[in-house]
C-alpha cells in the first residue's frame, strides 16, 4: 500500500466518522461498533 493510498483512506474513514456524528448523532459508529463486538465474541467462540 502506498502512502497516497493510505491518506486517503484514513481521510475517508475520518470524513465518514465527523458525517455520521454531525448528521445522524454517531447511531451508524454504534451500530458499527456493535456489530463488531458481536463479530469478536463468534470469533473467539471458534477459537
Amino acid at each position: 500500500m502506498t502512502n497516497k493510498i493510505a491518506l486517503f483512506l484514513g481521510l475517508s474513514v475520518l470524513v465518514a466518522l465527523i458525517l455520521d456524528a454531525v448528521l445522524f448523532e454517531m447511531s451508524g459508529s454504534v451500530f458499527l461498533a456493535r456489530k463488531f463486538i458481536d463479530l469478536v465474541e463468534w470469533v473467539k467462540f471458534w477459537r
